[in-house]
């Protein structure tokens, strides 16, 4: 639990002086698939941007959403902090396919972590996955780095 202070500590003091409408960086785009599926997804990939994530946005346009690209394979764990829209999450490892899928609540301190080790994470507006088919196994391809996914 320690691990998650800090964590509080570090985001408390990333938001202290901003305003809550403040504008987000704009971040690089990438077009993703799953199966059939098409996502144009931001791209999250440094500290900063990673922590910052989808906190305060109202909304997501159809088939976007943020993904999150991690420095090494790891548990990963989600929180919704300052997040004004509910959103669900894919835990993706290293070579594309989703391990697991949890959805998340606006607002909530409750961590969502993948069910193993993974690379990366995609989240997009609550229920997209379970509405468009996509599950545990499939492969998201077009992740920057990802042999065969680009």
């Amino acid at each position: 639990m320690r691990f998650r202070s800090i964590l509080y500590a570090l985001l408390t003091a990333l938001q202290q002086g901003a305003p809550a409408h403040a504008q987000q960086p704009q971040l690089p785009l990438v077009r993703l698939t799953a199966g059939m599926q098409v996502v144009q997804a931001e791209v999250a990939d440094s500290f900063g941007s990673r922590m910052q994530g989808l906190m305060q946005r109202r909304s997501l346009a159809p088939n976007h959403g943020m993904l999150f690209l991690f420095d090494a394979d790891d548990r990963q764990c989600m929180w919704m902090k300052n997040t004004l829209i509910p959103l669900s999450v894919a835990f993706i490892d290293a070579h594309g396919a989703i391990i697991n899928i949890a959805d998340m609540q606006p607002h909530s301190e409750e961590t969502h972590c993948s069910a193993r080790p993974v690379r990366y994470a995609l989240e997009m507006t609550q229920g997209w996955f379970r509405d468009k088919g996509v599950k545990p196994g499939i492969r998201i391809r077009g992740i920057p780095g990802v042999s065969g996914g680009e």
